[in-house]
């Protein structure tokens, strides 16, 4: 696997496009669309939150058949809270663009970040909606990329490649998250194309092992939102023997996939609201996989350990609190153990033993400055 420049259009057979349609009142890219040439093989996760926004319901619809042609996103407003006109918006948003593109609004992919209760100025879509398709290119990545950041201060992006079947394949990604991210999902959007041939079988497999280690392994503030989707498409365009089943090429695929899901994932930390310190956090000795994960999410959403890191402090009796309002009996004062690097570095590891068990997790989070405040209390 090699990594190389560029973004989400560039996997044979994909184009981009970023413009501003006037929802954002900045002036910043505020509309991205994504396609392939021919459908694609698609995966997709959701977010949990059980208040989902209008375009989350859509898309959830669309991605049943795993197959799509086209993501059309929108920053500036989420479109959620927003009752029966933020659902015809979202419907209409699939059917204007597969119009435009010539295709089943089925097989559109709509999505929205921004602020939650406003109403969806759908009209600017509309009247924009022509110049976006037609501005579509192989080089249209870093527009796609901006058009979806909300809070974000630098586009995600990532493109690797990789042989499969003695073909050369390319599996590429976009992001956009910065606050309220937690897993399960948080306010993340995240894309992932390739022109790998792949059944939908086991592109759904390798999906749901990547994120499960990389989107689901983040936290910046432990607060989950309602618009939050991944979505991968494969179109086949590398003409590589379509992978079926378990072997070496799906093996170097599954590798490559989890890579970039991990790359984007770690770059919406890096970015996270207010961040100085990006932290890692371990947990070792563990009864089941569930159990570390919970303990190291314990641990990176305390306020206490974060606020701590901002300010230099190695106060590793926080980390003692974090694990140990868990609940979890066994885990004792005699076998719990708590080491840490050096908290004044911009990059800290923590790691909790429980010494009860030989299963471990690995967590992604930011410090909590005062900053993060500043950009939240006035977020309108």
């Amino acid at each position: 696997m090699d990594i190389i420049s560029g973004g989400i259009a560039k996997p044979k057979g994909f184009k981009a496009n970023g413009i501003h349609c006037g929802i954002k009142v900045s002036g910043k890219l505020d509309l991205g669309l994504i396609t392939s040439d021919s459908p694609a093989v698609s995966a997709s996760v959701f977010t949990k939150n059980s208040v989902k926004a209008a375009p989350i319901i859509v898309s959830q619809k669309h991605a049943r058949n795993n197959k799509i042609q086209a993501i059309i996103v929108n920053s500036g407003n989420a479109n959620c809270f927003t009752g029966s006109f933020g659902a015809l918006y979202a419907d209409r948003t699939t059917s204007l663009i597969g119009k435009l593109l010539r295709i089943p609004k089925e097989d559109v992919i709509v999505a929205s970040t921004g602020i939650i209760g406003k109403p969806l100025p759908f009209i600017k879509i509309q009247k924009s909606a022509l110049q976006l398709v037609k501005g579509l290119s192989i080089t249209g990545s870093k527009a796609m990329a901006q058009s979806i950041m909300t809070t974000d201060t630098q586009e995600k992006e990532i493109a690797v490649a990789i042989t499969v079947g003695g073909k050369k394949a390319i599996i590429a990604g976009c992001a956009k998250g910065s606050g309220m991210i937690a897993p399960n999902m948080a306010t993340m959007l995240g894309f992932i194309t390739m022109d790998v041939s792949i059944s939908p079988k086991m592109l759904k497999t390798a999906f749901k092992k990547a994120v499960d280690q990389s989107f689901n392994c983040i936290t910046v503030d432990g607060c989950m939102s309602t618009n939050d989707m991944v979505t991968v498409m494969a179109n086949g365009y590398a003409h590589n023997k379509m992978i079926t089943q378990p072997g070496r090429d799906y093996h170097v695929f599954e590798k490559a996939l989890c890579f970039v899901c991990l790359d984007l994932a770690k770059k919406i930390v890096l970015d996270g609201e207010g961040a100085t310190k990006f932290i890692i956090v371990r947990c070792v000795g563990a009864q089941n996989e569930r159990q570390a994960k919970a303990a190291a999410l314990q641990i990176a959403n305390s306020n206490l350990v974060k606020t701590a890191a901002n300010g230099d402090n190695p106060n590793w009796g926080r980390v003692v609190a974090a694990v140990g309002s868990l609940g979890i009996q066994k885990i004792t004062e005699e076998r719990l153990k708590i080491k840490f690097s050096p908290f004044c570095r911009k990059e800290i590891y923590i790691t909790a033993d429980l010494n009860i068990g030989s299963a471990k997790a690995t967590v992604y989070t930011s410090d909590l400055s005062l900053e993060y405040v500043r950009i939240n209390k006035r977020y309108t």
